[in-house]
Parts: C-alpha cells; sequence; structure tokens
C-alpha cells in the first residue's frame, strides 16, 4: 500500500510539472505575439529630407537659420537660443506680435557670448546681458491665457519704444524653465493636457513642406518666402500638403506626434522682408481651397502642429521617416 502511494504522489508531481511547462509555453508563446505586434509591426516610410530648420527666438521676430538644433519638449534651442522664448509685451503685460506691429517682422534677436542682441532697421545694435536674474517677472497674457517672463531690463524697452515709434511703452521678457508656461489644451482640447509651451500660438513644432508654399505661389502667381508662414521645421523631396497625413513622425532619434493643423490668421499677410501688411494676401487664396480648422470657418489650414515624444538633435539634410503600425 504504501509503495502504490509514492506512485500516485511521483504521478501527480509530474503532472504539476507537466502543467507548469504547458503554462510557460502559453505565456512565453503569448509575449512573443505581443512583442511582434508592438515592435516588428512598426513600419518606417521616408515621406521626405528636412531642408530648413528656423528658429524664431523673439515672438513675431526674425527667423534664424540653423543647421542643427535640439529638439526639446519646448521646441526647438540652438545654444541659447529657444524658439519663441522672448516676447514683447505692453505695459500691463499684454502680448504684441506682427498683428498688431507688423515691423516686428524685421527684427533680428540672437545670442552671442553671454549677451542679447537686438538688431531692427534704422536701429542700432543693442547688447545687453543675456541673463538679468534681479529683474522683475512680468505677468502675461497670450491669447488670454496666462503666463509669465523676465524683464530683460529699461534699456531694451526704450530701445523697443524708439522702435515702434508711437505711444505706448514696450517691454521684452524671457522665459524661463521655472517660470509659468501656458498649457495649449486649454484652448485647444486635442492638445494632450500636460503639454506645456513659452510663447508660441500653440504647439512647440509646427512643420510644412516647401512643395505647399510653392503650391500657394502658383495661386499667387509670384514667389512666396516658406518665411511667410514661420514653420519650425521644412521638408523637402514630397508632394504639397502631404504633411496633412503625416500623423507620427521620426528624424534621426526625434520623434514627433501631429496634434492639429495650423490655421492661418492675418499674420500670414506681413511680408517678412518688408514688414509690411496687406491683410490680404495669401489669406484669401488660403481660404479658396485649404480646409478650415474644425473650430473654426476662416483659418485655413497651412502646416501641421506637432508635440515632441522623443527629444534629441535635427540637423539639415536628415531623412523624415513616417512611422505607422
Amino acid at each position: 500500500m504504501e509503495c502504490l502511494a509514492n506512485v500516485a504522489n511521483l504521478l501527480s508531481q509530474h503532472r504539476k510539472a507537466a502543467l507548469y511547462v504547458a503554462g510557460s509555453s502559453v505565456a512565453l508563446l503569448g509575449l512573443g505575439l505581443g512583442y511582434r505586434y508592438l515592435y516588428k509591426q512598426k513600419k518606417f516610410t521616408q515621406v521626405g529630407v528636412v531642408s530648413q530648420l528656423l528658429l524664431h527666438p523673439l515672438k513675431s521676430g526674425k527667423a534664424v537659420q540653423v543647421e542643427a538644433a535640439e529638439c526639446l519638449k519646448m521646441g526647438l534651442k540652438c545654444g541659447e537660443m529657444g524658439d519663441r522664448h522672448w516676447l514683447v509685451i505692453t505695459e500691463d503685460g499684454h502680448m504684441v506680435t506682427g498683428r498688431q506691429q507688423p515691423r516686428l517682422v524685421l527684427v533680428s534677436l540672437t545670442c552671442e557670448g553671454g549677451q542679447l542682441c537686438l538688431n531692427g532697421p534704422d536701429m542700432k545694435e543693442l547688447r545687453v546681458p543675456l541673463h538679468q536674474p534681479c529683474n522683475p517677472i512680468y505677468k502675461c497674457r497670450i491669447f488670454s491665457l496666462d503666463t509669465e517672463g523676465r524683464d530683460c531690463g529699461d534699456e531694451v524697452s526704450r530701445w523697443f519704444t524708439r522702435y515702434f515709434a508711437d505711444d505706448k511703452t514696450y517691454r521684452l521678457v524671457h522665459f524661463e524653465p521655472h517660470l509659468m508656461a501656458r498649457k495649449p489644451a486649454e484652448k485647444e482640447p486635442a492638445f494632450p493636457k500636460d503639454e506645456k509651451v513659452a510663447y508660441p500660438d500653440a504647439a512647440p513644432i509646427m512643420l510644412m513642406s516647401e512643395a505647399s508654399v510653392r503650391d500657394v505661389g502658383s495661386r499667387l502667381d509670384r514667389d512666396i518666402s516658406v518665411r511667410q508662414f514661420r514653420p519650425s521645421i521644412v521638408v523637402s523631396d514630397c508632394e504639397a500638403f502631404n504633411e496633412d497625413t503625416w500623423h507620427y513622425l521620426q528624424i534621426g532619434q526625434v520623434e514627433i506626434k501631429r496634434v492639429i493643423g495650423c490655421g492661418r490668421c492675418i499674420f500670414t499677410t506681413v511680408d517678412p522682408e518688408t514688414g509690411v501688411i496687406t491683410r490680404k494676401e495669401p489669406l484669401d487664396t488660403l481660404r479658396i481651397y485649404r480646409p478650415a480648422l474644425p473650430s473654426s470657418k476662416t483659418a485655413p489650414v497651412l502646416g501641421q502642429y506637432y508635440i515632441v515624444k522623443k527629444t534629441g538633435v535635427l540637423h539639415v539634410g536628415d531623412p523624415v521617416f513616417k512611422v505607422t503600425y
């Protein structure tokens, strides 16, 4: 009887072992299939090449073209220059852009050797210390959303006040990492709720193609500069408006995700070379044939807004890959 009990116990143990092995095999098979689904199904298709990287350190100011730039959560950065990290305001903190002061597009803001450098037509170059931690912090308003900026000083204020030559006093503020940032989701629900920006209209990255700009120019019977539309990343080697379908892109190690189209406004009618606003073209033409934002019947889409999912360094000449699953 004792012998039979031992045999039964042995068979029971082997059965448990067999069930364990079988269960483990099923689990491993599931993991393998999951891995294949998550990773093996990712498809990369080259859709273009980066032809230009454009920083606009000063909101509504002149673009700075660079060969390489960091692509960070809050936009492009090259050296000390963060994209749209400086803002002109009135004394009560309201933003001033090319919509109100078209000649702002002719102002160049750069950073050299620890100094902030300002240049503009018929103005003497101004250089002041880039970092002035003792200056006050201003409460600012951008499209009815609150933000903050470190004042760049009275000398800079006088420079802009002379440049605009009207009866208002203007100041320049700089966004610093610890200051209050804006959340685009408060104006546009398509953005993630935790997304933050400094002073751009909506998103850290705006991308468009050279072909789209050429298409607009062909309908105007004249060439038009991509700088009139103020993108961060310009892509070549693709068809016009292909960027409307690029939902997830990888450029080098950088990964960006499309959120919404860029709805265009009267700022597109400011010539970046002359600072003259027409209030007509190319906006009127865009309204004829380009779709409008769902939330607006008058803002035609040209270019796409992206958020940064993985940071890294971008270079002119980098291939642009559309990622699908």
